[in-house]
């Protein structure tokens, strides 16, 4: 039986047009870290082939040894800059620094993690493979919804997000702007990409 996380855990799924509060789980994640704008940065291009590969290695260890299928889950972005203007009024991309990341089940280890690294390395073609780390992330309290469209188009999502949803329900901002990509931004016309869209957040009288 092929099990199919991104079905199973409830914040996978948002609304477009709807701002959700949810707790989100701690989860282990696959992870490069990096910086600058995503359509021309080389850092990005290989962090992202070096990933991919990763986590079908992982998928196809954890079916052919540990006897546990899944499905390989969408990948995620952690997005953040010295000032946030740059994700909304400004986009200015240059500026942006990122982790890449793939989830990943709980029963996958920093051993199976380092037989995959070795399995890609014998492949070659996976330029960041050594920055490939395997960590939780606990992100709690959040505010999240999901985007339809343009990744271009999402300022106007965020400042409704950052500057009214969130301060209006008691809550500040704490962590880094997370992107959830639902889509295949390759096969996807980009007026139909599917982005969840997530801030983490406390409560102002916490």
């Amino acid at each position: 039986m092929k099990a199919d996380l991104k079905k199973e855990i409830a914040t996978y799924t948002a609304r477009r047009g709807e701002f959700s509060v949810v707790t989100v789980p701690a989860l282990q994640f696959l992870m490069v870290d990096g910086h600058g704008d995503p359509n021309t940065s080389t850092a990005y291009q290989d962090a992202l082939s070096s990933l991919y590969p990763v986590a079908y290695t992982l998928k196809f260890l954890s079916k052919g040894e540990l006897g546990r299928d899944y499905t390989v889950m969408p990948l995620e972005g952690l997005w953040w800059s010295t000032d946030m203007a740059a994700f909304t009024t400004h986009r200015d991309k240059s500026r942006w620094s990122w982790t890449m990341m793939i989830m990943v089940p709980e029963w996958i280890t920093g051993e199976h993690l380092g037989a995959a690294v070795e399995t890609v390395r014998r492949k070659e073609g996976a330029p960041a493979l050594d920055a490939v780390r395997l960590e939780t992330f606990d992100e709690g309290l959040c505010v999240q919804t999901l985007h339809v469209g343009s990744y271009d188009d999402e300022a106007p999502v965020l400042e409704e997000m950052h500057h009214r949803f969130i301060p209006s329900h008691g809550l500040r901002m704490t962590g880094k702007h997370h992107e959830i990509y639902l889509s295949d931004a390759r096969r996807t016309a980009a007026d139909r990409l599917r982005t969840i869209l997530r801030q983490p957040v406390a409560r102002t009288d916490a």
